[in-house]
């Protein structure tokens, strides 16, 4: 696709210019798939270390930093900020969500790359972006929804809590990924395996087209569509000599 030559293109140009000025580079945010785009070259590039992050442990679009302090003998922070954007007034404002957060945004004309995650709690958004773009957004984003809000700088989004994880025990036969996968999200054997046909599935940030892969404990599992859910690892056999997995189940963000 030539989407994706673009973007490969792109990363070679940041590496190769990190690798001759000794200098931080850093692309955009980056989605799984963008992601997943990287690291099919992740060898060619292997010249030049680099560096993932989105601005919290739990975001899924991160940034790639090219270079490191060992290398340049400096260090240089990942350009992020984190904006909190909260009603006005509470006892009128909508619920909202998710989309609600990112259509306003897409409304000031914003690049989808220049944005984060964006995380919600007690009907605040948490807006991961460009520090180049966080004056921008504070002064401009004056309603989401119909819903007026107020913008400043966070430190970093509130703990996730019971209501954004639920973990959940499961019965299986093995650790295959494809079967963890249809039991957390209820689906039949084929239809999971067609979202590893449609590469909706990431191990750990890497897309996995192998549904043969047996999962480790602390793996990370994104499906898109479906959501997150991080493997806890087996606890046990049952009588029937099933394995009793865990599974920490996260909300869509």
């Amino acid at each position: 696709m030539e989407s994706e030559e673009l973007l490969k293109k792109r990363f070679r140009e940041l590496a190769q210019k990190s690798w001759q000025n000794n200098q931080f580079t850093f692309t955009g945010f980056l989605s799984l798939a963008d992601m997943a785009c990287f690291y099919e070259m992740e060898k060619e590039l292997s010249y030049i270390p680099h560096t993932a992050w989105g601005g919290s442990g739990l975001c899924e679009r991160v940034m790639l930093r090219f270079g490191s302090e060992e290398e340049f003998g400096y260090a240089e922070e990942f350009p992020i900020a984190c904006i909190q954007a909260r009603p006005a007034a509470e006892k009128f404002a909508d619920t909202l969500t998710h989309r609600d957060f990112l259509g306003s945004l897409m409304n000031l004309g914003i690049e989808r790359s220049t944005l984060g995650d964006i995380f919600l709690a007690d009907n605040a958004g948490y807006i991961f972006c460009l520090e180049s773009m966080a004056d921008f957004i504070m002064e401009n984003l004056s309603k989401v929804k119909h819903t007026p809000v107020l913008c400043s700088r966070a430190e970093g989004v509130p703990e996730l809590t019971d209501r954004d994880r639920q973990e959940m025990t499961i019965q299986i036969s093995s650790e295959r990924v494809d079967g963890v996968v249809a039991k957390v999200y209820r689906l039949s054997r084929g239809d999971a395996a067609d979202c590893f046909r449609q590469k909706k599935v990431f191990v750990n940030g890497r897309q996995c087209e192998n549904n043969s892969y047996q999962l480790k404990k602390d793996d990370v599992v994104n499906v898109r569509g479906f959501g997150k859910f991080e493997y806890s690892g087996g606890q046990g056999l049952s009588r029937k000599g099933k394995i009793n997995a865990s599974v920490m189940i996260y909300g869509k963000i």
